[in-house]
């Protein structure tokens, strides 16, 4: 700084501000004083007239701060007492909250830890004046990652949370020695877990909490719709019929309305749900032992239950086995051993193919995407409808540098799937950043014969699978009559392809995708899928390797789903037209994939309510507060309401593009699927269809140690039609495909593949039967 051209002075502005320091001409700089007519006033460093350096700035509200000033802005390390008496010391930036720093609230609540844009994201720990502790992952100002809640009384989650609830797997240990490994969705206890009551053979904590660290690529080994692998915890708990006790569902004693109150007292989770802290309004409730808890009681009796919004569905009782187990990170399975084309995509070079793939997709997106669309031709879809691009490791005239290793790209017919892509009404951007973002691809497991690789956008809504050379060529052979049959039926199950491409790696390998619409795309939890040909040779899943996410088939399904008239019949309509479809490409081992989402039984809600509303300063058992608040959660049923576009997202999705279903109950108008405390849906083909689930019985079934507490749900329905990459052109095929389906394959013959759309056809009609 020049310090011969400053001089002191002062200077009142017309608008009733004034100054008194240094001046570099007519400009603040150096040392001064600035009041504003309002009354706000600062102290310390200018420069050419704008606040820079060090100072403090005191409103008329009672407001200070003190620290780093650039530019005129709140910039760099800093303190900032609010008019309420709370107090941020830390990081600024533009003046907001960016980077560390440690927020005190006026009623002594304590954050300390990361900000992004004047909000907690990143790590950071949250303790309340209660006791209560929070130390984990933040975002938009709410818990929300792989976090550790510590209550006053000493019970303890461990496990995933979503917009400041509990959301995803995780393990809850009460103060007295209880564990309950299982998946919470915002909030309530979704999906399967274990609990195990006090002295029973549990898995070992730290290896659980070990199992949900970070991987090699910094993510989450754990995303935060992973779910618990209930076979890993029964893995402890060996059924043993002498000590199970075994209660069928049409032999118990008990009425419903007791078997819950028992549920209530074998509570297994006191604290309520409404956890969406981001500032010193959050209260959690206190969360104390209940004397009657379960756990209390030594024994080696554990339950294996599935719970749905927050309530107890199904339980099996079991016993533990004091001896050792080793226990793998949930949701981490077996390598499939049909994956021998495929091996070599392991660790390091799985990754780099992952890049390599989202290189070329935003390489291809983005060349393809300013050509002006027009009506595809014939040779759109010929052999030399073809770009290929070398990606060197250093970059090129065409490509940038990166990465990865050097590899060469091959776009498939480029101008056609840049117009299905259109047709599907996806906005190209959106597209690259939701497959080529800098959250990544992760890796899902599939336990299917094909051998196949999966790989799921960081946004769930596209699906990346990995192509055989067989099922490249019949995707391409196809493809003519595909894009014209999406093009003219909007409402097609068919898979939506989106691009077609080939990966070849520096030693020659290569690797074909296929990008796809995700068709469990939903905020509602799928609970079930199935994936059903109508045939029972080897339709079966072994009871050992079911899991949470584990995709069943045909003999598995134990319900029966009734659909409003008319959602019933649009939906066989379009099952014919596709199935016709399919025919004329010879194509017959396709499958119908059913997810299934289920809703609490609405007849609980008078069970449910609770009892005369309780604050937190109320002297009750936390147990009996957490589990009424968190049992009365669940709506009463579904409702199907007139369509109002306003009301819903009526935004394409990446499975369904198709027009508002009719109902005819309500008057065959246009509808919207409402589910009482969760969301208004658009309800579209294939996509939140909702109807009953009626759980068949099986008389003739052995009793066992699995108490089904329903019969009835209302559910809402996702599908599509999967695998029609399956070309059977010879007679060999069709005989050996059809002996599953018990016809004499010598009548069959290449010209008849309606044999196996008939059985496919007649097998969905059971599925979802007709009314009267």
């Amino acid at each position: 700084m020049d310090t011969s051209i400053l001089r002191p002075g002062e200077r009142e502005f017309s608008n009733g501000d004034f100054y008194s320091g240094e001046l570099k001409g007519s400009l603040p700089h150096g040392k001064g004083n600035y009041e504003w007519s309002d009354g706000t006033i600062y102290q310390g460093d200018w420069y050419e007239g704008k606040i820079s350096g060090k100072g403090k700035l005191v409103w008329p509200s009672g407001a200070k701060y003190e620290g780093d000033f650039s530019g005129g802005y709140l910039h760099g390390i800093g303190t900032m007492t609010s008019p309420d008496g709370s107090v941020y010391s830390g990081a600024w930036r533009m003046n907001v909250r960016h980077g560390l720093g440690r927020k005190e609230y006026v009623n002594s609540d304590l954050y300390d830890g990361s900000w992004k844009e004047g909000m907690q994201e990143g790590n950071g720990s949250y303790s309340w004046t209660n006791g209560n502790r929070y130390i984990g992952n933040w975002k938009n100002g709410k818990m929300s990652g792989r976090g550790v809640m510590r209550w006053a009384n000493g019970d303890l989650f461990d496990g995933f949370w979503l917009n400041g609830f509990r959301h995803g797997s995780g393990v809850y240990k009460f103060v007295d020695g209880c564990l309950y490994y299982g998946a919470w969705a915002h909030g309530l206890k979704d999906g399967k877990g274990v609990f195990y009551p006090a002295g029973s053979k549990h898995p070992s904590l730290k290896k659980w909490c070990r199992s949900l660290e970070y991987d090699d690529t910094g993510k989450f080994v754990l995303s935060r719709s992973s779910s618990i692998n209930v076979e890993e915890l029964r893995s402890l708990s060996t059924v043993t019929p002498s000590l199970s006790v075994k209660t069928s569902a049409s032999g118990t004693s008990k009425t419903l309305s007791e078997r819950f109150r028992d549920e209530n007292l074998r509570n297994s989770d006191p604290p309520p749900s409404d956890f969406t802290c981001h500032g010193p309004s959050f209260k959690p409730a206190r969360s104390s032992g209940s004397d009657q808890r379960e756990g209390q009681v030594k024994n080696r009796v554990v339950y294996e239950r599935e719970y749905m919004q927050g309530v107890l569905i199904r339980e099996t009782i079991t016993s533990s086995v004091d001896r050792s187990h080793k226990i793998r990170p949930p949701n981490v399975h077996k390598q499939v051993k049909s994956r021998s084309f495929m091996t070599f995509l392991s660790g390091e070079r799985n990754y780099y193919l992952m890049l390599n793939l989202q290189l070329g997709i935003r390489y291809t997106v983005g060349k393809i995407t300013p050509v002006p669309r027009r009506e595809v031709r014939a040779s759109d879809f010929g052999k030399k409808a073809r770009t290929m691009v070398y990606f060197p490791r250093d970059g090129s005239n065409f490509t940038p540098p990166h990465k990865s290793i050097d590899f060469s790209w091959k776009d498939y017919c480029p101008m056609v799937f840049r117009n299905l892509r259109a047709m599907f009404k996806l906005d190209a951007a959106e597209y690259m950043m939701s497959i080529c973002g800098d959250d990544g691809l992760t890796e899902i497991c599939s336990s299917g014969k094909s051998g196949s690789i999966f790989y799921l956008s960081h946004d769930d809504r596209f699906v990346i699978k990995t192509l055989r050379k067989s099922e490249l060529k019949v995707l391409l052979r196809m493809l003519p009559k595909y894009y014209g049959h999406v093009g003219d039926h909007e409402n097609t199950l068919i898979t939506k392809f989106f691009g077609v491409h080939r990966i070849k790696l520096k030693l020659g390998k290569k690797v074909r995708f296929v990008v796809m619409g995700n068709m469990f795309c939903t905020e509602l939890k799928i609970h079930r899928r199935y994936d059903l040909k109508g045939s029972t040779q080897g339709r079966i899943t072994e009871k050992i390797k079911i899991q949470e996410k584990t995709t069943l088939k045909d003999l598995d399904l134990a319900y029966e789903f009734h659909m409003d008239m008319l959602l019933r019949e649009a939906l066989f309509k379009q099952i014919y037209l596709d199935c016709a479809f399919l025919e004329s490409l010879h194509i017959i081992d396709y499958s119908l994939l059913l997810g299934v989402h289920f809703r609490a039984p609405g007849q609980l809600n008078d069970i449910l309510e609770p009892p005369n509303s309780m604050s937190d300063q109320e002297s009750v058992s936390s147990v009996d507060v957490g589990m009424a608040q968190e049992l009365s959660i669940p709506p009463k049923g579904l409702l199907l309401v007139t369509h109002e576009p306003n009301s819903v997202n009526t935004a394409p999705g990446p499975h369904i593009r198709g027009s508002t279903l009719r109902a005819f109950s309500v008057g065959e108008k246009e509808v919207d699927l409402i589910l009482p405390g969760t969301a208004r849906l658009r309800v579209q083909l294939g996509v939140n269809m909702p109807a009953q689930a009626h759980h068949k019985l099986d008389e003739d079934k052995e009793e066992s140690a699995t108490i089904e507490l329903f019969e009835v749900y209302d559910v809402v329905v996702y599908m599509g039609i999967i695998d029609i990459l399956q070309e059977y052109n010879t007679k060999k095929k069709v005989e050996h495909k059809c002996k599953s389906f018990r016809y004499d394959p010598m009548t069959v013959s290449v010209t008849e593949p309606k044999v196996y759309s008939k059985r496919f056809v007649d097998f969905l009609q059971k599925v979802f039967p007709e009314e009267g």
